[in-house]
């Protein structure tokens, strides 16, 4: 089970680190942490917010389009919305839970509403707000944290969170990319907003998502869920980063001769273009599409046609090869267990949401990925940060607590020998990437797998970072493998085919199972059952007729 301890080394300054001060510390900079260093600031919490890359344009979000759970005020249409995504999930979400998000993600979008953001109007004069434009979306969130007092670093990676003496967690140290400078910052509370973790699959947004806070989280005894729910694979041109799969509602795929391929999709019908990519490629062509659609779907995503243009395809009518980009818990659904509605992990001080954090609660066992995701990163981050700021203010003061470094893996000072990051992200690469060992999971796989992972883990847990220079890379690298581990052994536990968790070797449903897999651990892993609540008085057959 989780363990809290005070085995690592105690904090010490350092001539050339930057030194902070700040009641609330967020980590990440992308919509969940926008809105968690937001509602952090309206607690009267001074906040500090640090970004591995740019605040407003890094992650998933910002460089495209998303779908927003967005539903009225009606009391029958959310509970239909809410029996839809229960049934898909394998019945794993919770009523309670995802009415909250419901709620908080229509509050949240009345003030992106008041704040200027620019929703379409539809032929009646009403506002359509069930989608976001990434970089319209991110470039106002990153205008009102600015303006909310929260102070934002960017390209400033955090390494490792900071622990006092009784355990609870109390800030997070870090360097600036641009300067090469550290920095410490001493907090009463911390919510990571982190992101999933897409093992660096080159997913358009992704390349900064590499399970880091999972890592972080883990090593102050954080525990995760739904880890097993984490093999989703975004579909997109084989020579492009842009997995938005929407478009391919209007597409046939077809083999190799030009034969279309029989039972292949999208949203339905993923399963039949992934066993077909193992033998020979596919190839796609938008040749549904009338030309209403055509024209929508150049002005709602236009950054899908940039690839296609400057190679002279045109994605209509003309054959197009296709690919299956693994983007794990980015568009999965486990990430860090919350256990109150204020999204605070099993560690007093540490918060998470966003994809950070697990989306079971809204999403079960089917793919997070896109408007629930959405309105998840909204609300949860609304809440973790006002959660950590009201945390912060009962907290002792920093001047009293001694704190230490709770970061470990790959950064130890006088570790054992150099090894190589990229080298360690290739072998991860390597065991979750195959379709027939991670889309479709198998129990001899899995095993066969965890035991390289293991061995990996096991050569570089206790080495140093391999220079200063590959601090950011040896931790992402870690966080990585960490990661997998996580995936596989919860895998290995559901023996079922439940939502995304697929097995070959188990294929049907085990209504037995229909629990919760919480895990944690970093040399040894471990994995645990946990109730789901049931939904009270529910017809959900009636309500998703």
């Amino acid at each position: 089970m989780a363990q809290r301890g005070l085995s690592s080394p105690l904090l010490s300054d350092a001539a050339g680190q930057q030194q902070i001060e700040t009641d609330v510390l967020v980590i990440g900079g992308g919509p969940a942490g926008a809105w968690a260093a937001i509602a952090a600031a309206a607690r009267g919490a001074s906040v500090t917010l640090v970004e591995k890359g740019f605040c407003g344009t890094s992650g998933a979000t910002a460089p495209s389009g998303t779908g927003l759970w967005h539903v009225p005020r009606d009391a029958a249409a959310r509970e239909k919305a809410k029996a839809s995504r229960y049934a898909m999930g394998g019945e794993l979400a919770e009523h309670a839970w995802m009415d909250r998000v419901l709620e908080q993600t229509w509050l949240n979008t009345e003030m992106l509403t008041e704040w200027g953001y620019p929703f379409p109007i539809d032929t009646e004069g009403q506002l359509q707000r069930t989608s976001l434009q990434g970089p319209e979306y991110m470039r106002l969130m990153r205008k009102k944290v600015k303006e909310s007092g929260a102070r934002i670093l960017d390209h400033s990676p955090a390494l490792e969170l900071l622990t006092d003496e009784n355990g609870d967690v109390a800030g997070a140290t870090g360097l600036t990319r641009t300067t090469g400078e550290t920095w410490v910052a001493r907090a009463g509370a911390v919510v990571i907003t982190t992101g999933g973790c897409a093992f660096l699959s080159r997913a358009l947004g992704c390349n900064v998502l590499t399970g880091d806070g999972y890592l972080m989280g883990a090593e102050v005894g954080a525990e995760l869920s739904g880890m097993e729910f984490s093999n989703a694979y975004g579909l997109g041109p084989s020579f492009s980063s842009v997995t938005k799969s929407l478009f391919y509602n209007w597409a046939t795929f077809y083999d190799r001769d030009g034969v279309a391929i029989e039972g292949a999709g999208s949203s339905r019908g993923r399963s039949v273009i992934a066993r077909t990519l193992q033998t020979q490629p596919v190839f796609a062509c938008l040749d549904r599409a009338d030309a209403e659609i055509r024209a929508w779907m150049r002005h709602a995503q236009p950054n899908f046609f940039v690839s296609f243009d400057r190679q002279g395809i045109d994605p209509f009518k003309d054959h197009f090869p296709v690919a299956l980009r693994l983007e794990g818990t980015v568009r999965g659904t486990g990430g860090l267990h919350v256990i109150g509605d204020d999204c605070a992990t099993s560690v007093p001080g540490l918060y998470a949401a966003g994809d950070a954090a697990t989306r079971e609660l809204i999403c079960g066992a089917f793919t997070g990925g896109g408007s629930h995701n959405a309105a998840w990163a909204m609300s949860s981050g609304f809440w973790a940060g006002a959660g950590a700021a009201d945390f912060s203010h009962g907290a002792r003061s920093l001047a009293r607590r001694r704190l230490h470094r709770a970061g470990t893996a790959g950064i130890q000072e006088g570790g054992a020998p150099a090894w190589d990051p990229e080298e360690l992200v290739r072998a991860v690469q390597a065991e979750v990437f195959p379709y027939e060992r991670n889309w479709t999971r198998r129990a001899d796989l899995l095993e066969d797998s965890l035991q390289r992972l293991d061995a990996q883990w096991a050569r570089v847990r206790h080495a140093s970072a391999p220079s200063p220079q590959q601090a950011v890379r040896a931790r992402e690298a870690v966080a990585m493998l960490a990661t997998s581990r996580w995936m596989y052994r919860s895998a290995l536990q559901r023996t079922e085919t439940r939502g995304m968790a697929r097995r070959q070797d188990h294929a049907g449903l085990d209504l037995g199972q229909r629990h919760r897999l919480v895990s944690g651990g970093l040399d040894e892993v471990w994995v645990r059952p946990q109730t789901v609540r049931p939904p009270v008085n529910l017809d959900l057959e009636r309500l998703a007729a």
